[in-house]
């Protein structure tokens, strides 16, 4: 039985693996909860450069989440299924509230994991828990530095590049 022990409240705690599976699931519905939610608001954010960093946040979450799935599911754990959100966003001002929201929930989500993480013993889904702390920080910095009006999120275009006109309606074109 994979067992493992982490440190809740200064006393250590062993986990069964009923009880590790039980955290990796809710860590994978809070970060599919997460996932959902940028996907909704890149529907709602028109500027080029912060939505292309919202696809870019979407990505590494489908890879965060395809992580998680195979820990969970090799311990026969079953995935929560996280409905897409309808955001009601709009007006002048909309995508400055989403920018601000996600990045609050990337706070929030960081706030709830980071010590429950950093308590864990399992090393091999501790490092990998940790590295998904990191990308959230490291998402929580990108819209911020959007609500900043930086443009340059994922890099700098050559002089005189432009964004061909804006968003595309649809997130994939075949």
């Amino acid at each position: 039985m994979d067992a493992s022990l982490y440190h809740l409240q200064g006393k250590a705690k062993r986990v069964n693996a009923t009880q590790l599976l039980d955290f990796l699931t809710e860590f994978y519905r809070d970060k599919l909860t997460m996932r959902q939610r940028h996907i909704a608001a890149a529907r709602l954010v028109p500027d080029y450069d912060f939505n292309n960093t919202y696809q870019y946040v979407i990505a590494r979450e489908d890879l965060q989440l395809n992580w998680l799935r195979d820990a969970i599911t090799d311990m026969g754990g079953n995935l929560p299924e996280i409905a897409e959100p309808t955001l009601t966003v709009t007006g002048k001002g909309a995508q400055g509230t989403i920018l601000q929201e996600d990045r609050a929930g990337a706070q929030s989500f960081l706030d709830k994991w980071q010590p429950r993480v950093g308590a864990m013993t399992h090393a091999r889904h501790r490092s990998m828990l940790k590295v998904i702390l990191g990308e959230t920080a490291e998402h929580r910095r990108f819209f911020e530095q959007a609500l900043a009006g930086r443009n340059d999120l994922l890099g700098r275009r050559a002089d005189g590049a432009g964004t061909g006109g804006g968003v595309m309606a649809t997130r994939w074109v075949e």
